[in-house]
């Protein structure tokens, strides 16, 4: 040991890895999901409430046999991942975990009244294009904070594209309204900012093309059309000097 503090890392994007230095540390699955619960949480649980939460199906005495061996196996990397108590746990402190930076970049991008030109990169866009563990069995407890990011991760990149298109960066804002949009087909609201960031760049073509593909996938999906809202960023076609409307699609 030289002394040196060493930098642990948590990542929940995209999949799980733990890591010291950089070097990935294997856990089995159950102390996965202890590591991701507790950081979801962000803050101190009871042992019992962390058992009953992870362990449901089972006795009371046998979540908690299965909370001890992986918090046995969590010590076994020789790190301090776990804060225990005899009645709490915690995510250490000291761990930087990349969904909670990126939910703070997040509520930065939200807001308005707060500058973000340090946070509109690629890493940013990166983080807010992928869900949290998509490949994990579905539970409850999971299904709900997978829910509560990707709807936060979609308001922060259109508000990131809205962003990037004010800051005349239009190649960026196309690509973080893509993210939206893919992430959200159906989602209006992230093809209207892609669209003005089409406009933006002064690329009408690009921005009708859009508004067809929305209106394709609104009619396929739920039957619907458009928004006004949305119709009315659409640039009109011309013939013989004339605008001609767009015409509705054949039922």
């Amino acid at each position: 040991m030289n002394g040196q503090a060493h930098i642990i890392t948590l990542r929940l994007l995209k999949g799980f890895t733990l890591a010291v230095d950089h070097a990935r540390i294997p856990v089995c699955s159950g102390t996965q999901r202890l590591l991701a619960f507790l950081a979801l949480q962000g803050m101190p649980r009871s042992r019992a409430y962390v058992a009953g939460i992870l362990w449901p199906d089972v006795t009371a005495s046998r979540a908690n046999a299965s909370l001890r061996s992986s918090l046995w196996r969590a010590a076994r990397t020789g790190h301090p991942i776990i804060d225990a108590t005899a009645r709490e746990l915690a995510l250490s402190q000291n761990i930087v975990v990349d969904l909670h930076e990126s939910v703070a970049r997040a509520h930065r991008l939200l807001d308005s009244s707060r500058p973000c030109d340090d946070i509109l990169t690629m890493q940013t866009l990166a983080d807010l294009s992928v869900d949290l563990l998509p490949e994990w069995p579905e539970n409850d407890w999971m299904m709900i904070e997978q829910e509560q990011y990707r709807q936060l991760r979609l308001y922060a990149l259109e508000a990131m594209t809205e962003r990037l298109t004010s800051a005349r960066r239009y190649g960026e804002a196309v690509a973080a309204g893509l993210a939206a949009v893919r992430t959200e087909p159906l989602r209006e609201s992230a093809h209207r900012v892609l669209m003005k960031a089409h406009l933006a760049a002064g690329n009408r073509g690009a921005a009708l093309r859009q508004f067809e593909q929305c209106r394709r996938v609104l009619r396929e999906e739920l039957g619907l059309e458009p928004s006004t809202s949305l119709r009315d960023l659409v640039p009109l076609r011309t013939g013989h000097g004339e605008q001609s409307r767009l015409q509705p699609f054949p039922t």
